[in-house]
């Protein structure tokens, strides 16, 4: 799934792209992009709106429109999105949806899983949509190693099953949790309120480090995820831990291993995130 990088990355891409353009034509042909509401009705009130900022929440991109009103894209697992110059845009099965801009240029959404959703919210409604869904933005100034020690503090559940709740930190996936916590130094089965002063500054570094990497690198392609001109991200080509089961860390050469945490996969060194008073096997 695109997290924080990729969605962060395809921002600052299609922004120059699409920022004071006009949707003139919107299709949309899956009806579970726009469920509940139909599909060709959400076309029509897209038609016509005019593109005043392009933003990013947690892992939601957020078309900001001239009327107030804003589009919420959650790519989810395999949603991406491609501008084509001059309405240019080759064949492709995995299209979802097309809008034709002002300019003559066209940009289209593909989703192989058909996992991703298009929510159009009127004026006023974003606040009130986000508020009991998104946490603290992890790449903000203002989130302080502080801060992120007192929402551990509240927590009983692993640290890693702590960083993926999106209500707590948006934007952090499977990906960048166990590059973060590689970072840290820090096991993914270590109760949350358990880390004491240090290790929550080492952890909020690793966070930051993780995801301003990930950024610097375009995000990372594993299989959909790609810039809106198609080319890949590069992250995955400097992964620490993520992915690399049996290979040795890059720190230590301990080989890495795998376990479940919250039902998820996570990679991390044996020898560089030691277990600290979990138990044994």
């Amino acid at each position: 799934m695109p997290e924080l990088p990729e969605v962060e990355t395809l921002r600052r891409a299609l922004a120059p792209l699409l920022v004071g353009r006009r949707f003139e034509r919107v299709e949309i042909g899956d009806p579970r992009l726009t469920a509940p509401r139909p599909p060709a009705r959400v076309a029509r009130a897209l038609a016509g709106e005019r593109v005043a900022a392009l933003e990013r929440r947690g892992k939601y991109l957020l078309v900001c429109f001239d009327s107030g009103r804003t589009l919420v894209i959650h790519l989810r697992m395999s949603g991406s999105l491609r501008h084509g110059a001059a309405g240019a845009l080759p064949d492709d099965p995995y299209r979802r949806a097309r809008v034709a801009l002002d300019d003559g240029s066209t940009l289209g959404y593909r989703d192989v899983r058909r996992f991703g959703t298009w929510l159009l919210l009127e004026p006023g409604e974003r606040p009130a949509y986000f508020a009991g869904r998104l946490g603290a933005e992890p790449l903000e100034p203002s989130f302080r190693a502080r801060d992120l020690g007192a929402l551990l503090a509240l927590r009983r559940a692993p640290v890693k099953a702590a960083m993926l709740d999106q209500r707590m930190l948006a934007g952090i996936g499977n990906i960048y949790a166990d590059e973060a916590l590689w970072r840290a130094r820090v096991h993914p089965l270590r109760e949350s309120r358990s880390l004491d002063p240090g290790e929550v500054r080492a952890l909020h570094r690793g966070i930051r480090r993780a995801l301003a990497d990930g950024l610097s690198r375009q995000g990372s392609t594993l299989r959909d995820y790609a810039l809106p001109d198609g080319r890949p991200g590069g992250m995955q080509r400097e992964f620490k831990v993520y992915g690399r089961l049996g290979e040795p860390c890059d720190r230590c050469g301990t080989v890495i291993e795998r376990i479940r945490v919250a039902g998820r996969g996570s990679s991390y060194c044996p020898h560089c995130q030691p277990r600290l008073g979990l138990p044994s096997g």
